[in-house]
């Protein structure tokens, strides 16, 4: 397992931008498997997007693709979500995730094994 610590939720008006950092600790000898996932109130868990490992191949939700983008930055041992064009519907926690185990990305949550604490999110109509 890593540690993770996210950063960057906020109350923000629709339309605006927020970019979440999420910081990795315990173990920075090589890249592995990260995402993002978020959970509403009264909702499900939900995918968001996740990158790979070794060639940082990313992948997005449907309901974010063309407004949200992540990134690492592997010499800062931190993942990044640019969240742009935010609508009331994205307004949820956000939690970084990662599997230190694995190289390829997943949409299932039960894929990682480490979680951060969350960070929130709200957006206003």
């Amino acid at each position: 397992q890593v540690q993770l610590v996210e950063s960057g939720g906020g109350l923000v008006q629709a339309g605006a931008s927020l970019k979440l950092s999420c910081a990795a600790s315990g173990r920075t000898d090589k890249t592995y498997a990260m995402a993002w996932f978020r959970q509403a109130p009264g909702k499900e868990r939900e995918f968001v997007a996740a990158i790979s490992g070794i060639r940082g191949t990313t992948y997005h939700a449907n309901s974010v693709k063309g407004r949200f983008t992540i990134s690492r930055d592997n010499a800062k041992n931190t993942l990044y979500l640019q969240m742009n064009t935010l609508n009331p519907e994205d307004t949820a926690t956000y939690y970084c995730v990662a599997n230190p185990l694995r190289t390829y990305a997943s949409a299932d949550s039960t894929y990682y094994n480490s979680w951060g604490q969350g960070t929130q999110v709200t957006v206003s109509s």
